[in-house]
């Protein structure tokens, strides 16, 4: 069981993140294509308890000769007060997806909803800094560190302390984009040949 400390703020020009990350001399550390599954149960006991439940299909290198895939369960515990988004997070690798999912629903949790998003991780000064893109919400950075000091330098350092903290979790502003444009899909991906949804 580890905290996870984390900061996520809109990305504005990936590019220039890229350049400044360079600069500074991070170190690039992976290319990633994910699909993220959510489960809770029939009443929303998790939602409503601000806790998560997420396998996540993580594809390095997808479609190269070292492609490697890497298969989590994760639990996420009820956020603490903060200036940067603060939980406990329990992480265990799997086999698969499926067989975690038919094991989630023996347990009495059922699929919500499952999306697809791109990450390229650097690393500076003992914090990961990821570069998110996700299907019709857009772009992000996320940097999570050990401590809210750790955060908040790294973010400073990058030139974003004046970018407003997005406290939402993804899976928060998919479910008000479905909402909002009715939408009932249960997987959200990318509409182009780089999709890596895992079935």
């Amino acid at each position: 069981m580890a905290v996870e400390i984390e900061a996520k703020m809109r990305l504005h020009n990936p590019d220039a993140l890229i350049a400044r990350l360079e600069e500074l001399g991070a170190k690039l550390k992976d290319k990633l294509s994910e699909t993220n599954s959510y489960f809770d149960t029939a009443l929303g006991t998790l939602k409503s308890t601000d806790q998560g439940l997420r396998t996540r299909v993580e594809v390095a290198n997808a479609g190269g000769p070292d492609q490697t895939i890497t298969t989590t369960l994760t639990h996420k515990g009820p956020r603490t007060m903060g200036q940067l988004k603060s939980r406990l997070e329990t992480e265990l690798d799997v086999d698969n997806a499926r067989d975690a999912a038919m094991l989630l629903g023996a347990l009495g949790y059922h699929h919500v909803l499952s999306f697809e998003k791109r990450r390229i991780r650097y690393e500076l000064d003992g914090c990961n800094v990821e570069l998110d893109e996700l299907p019709v919400i857009g772009r992000f950075i996320e940097i999570e560190g050990s401590s809210e000091e750790a955060v908040i330098a790294v973010r400073a350092k990058l030139g974003l302390a004046d970018e407003p903290i997005i406290r939402s979790s993804y899976i928060a502003m998919l479910k008000t984009h479905q909402q909002e444009s009715q939408s009932s899909e249960s997987m959200i991906k990318f509409e182009d040949a780089s999709s890596v949804v895992q079935g």
